[in-house]
């Protein structure tokens, strides 16, 4: 089955792609967005892809678009972004950047990654399996305080400390190793569940985001990417959960508005500093075709943003 890229016309569209443009696709993945770039990139464009995960980076779909000059890979995070544009000499001529935030499909459907409740696998959840913690290392040592807080912020779980003991009382007497074992978990605790969701999905999605600190990770690229953008320069932002949605709203918003340089009072028109982003339309969802193709669409937002 043909991976289908989440909003991929949208997002490509919201680029607004020159022929001989320099671009940027932060999350690489199985290489939907990277190919649609491309497609529409002449022989002078140039499109720089970046991946934290190995998988991706060693996969056929990476070796298949080696083979075009106009293309390269890196394998890290997206807080690396202004340091390698800097050792290619784009600072500031970046025409576009495209960011698809959060976990892939190919991380979700194989059950060796950690990362899904509904198959059995090693509990693991790093997008970079080479590095840092694993989902189960991390939960043998965080503070119960810690994971609460965890559960609670990033998962939006209310039942956040009941699940934080059960883990920890659990840990005491045996640790805890595969998704399955954590999932079971989860579900003997939880008193009430929501429907049509299963009672560990924020809690999977608090620690996954935990051990691969995610939101610093969106917040340092979001701000990378401005600075390495062209004038007219473009920002496509997909997010799938309420908190990456979130910091993706409040940075184009704060990045938009006009900022009052603190100096002598009153105020004047020349102490008022210009934001240096646009936002451009509202944010867009997938519409019914695309949700019947791939239901994983179903809370994904896109918002563009243009460099001013």
């Amino acid at each position: 089955m043909e991976h289908l890229s989440v909003l991929f016309e949208e997002s490509l569209h919201g680029l607004n792609i020159k022929p001989d443009g320099i671009y940027i696709d932060c999350t690489f993945g199985r290489g939907g967005h990277s190919k649609g770039i491309l497609a529409q990139l002449n022989e002078s464009g140039s499109l720089l892809a970046f991946d934290r995960d190995l998988a991706a980076i060693n996969s056929v779909y990476a070796d298949e678009m080696r083979k075009d000059a106009r293309f390269s890979l890196y394998h890290g995070c997206i807080s690396d972004l202004e340091n390698v544009v800097n050792q290619y000499g784009w600072q500031g001529k970046v025409d576009g950047v495209l960011m698809d935030l959060g976990v892939s499909s190919p991380q979700l459907d194989d059950s060796s990654r950690g990362f899904s409740f509904m198959r059995d696998g090693p509990l693991d959840m790093r997008m970079d399996d080479s590095t840092g913690l694993s989902a189960a290392e991390w939960l043998q040592q965080v503070d119960e305080k810690e994971l609460v807080k965890v559960l609670f912020e990033y998962g939006e779980e209310r039942f956040a400390r009941r699940i934080a003991q059960a883990i920890v009382e659990r840990r005491a007497e045996d640790p805890l190793k595969t998704t399955l074992e954590l999932a079971k978990l989860i579900e003997t605790v939880v008193p009430r569940r929501e429907k049509h969701k299963h009672p560990a999905t924020r809690s999977f999605q608090a620690i996954r985001i935990a051990i691969n600190n995610e939101l610093e990770e969106i917040k340092t690229g979001l701000q990378q990417a401005v600075n390495v953008l062209a004038p007219g320069g473009r920002l496509s932002i997909i997010s799938f959960h309420s908190l990456e949605d979130r910091i993706v709203k409040r940075f184009i918003r704060h990045e938009s508005g006009r900022k009052v340089n603190p100096g002598r009072l009153p105020v004047k028109e020349a102490d008022i500093e210009q934001g240096v982003l646009r936002k451009l339309g509202k944010a867009v969802k997938a519409g019914r075709l695309e949700l019947q193709q791939n239901p994983r669409a179903r809370s994904a937002v896109l918002r563009v943003a243009e460099r001013v």
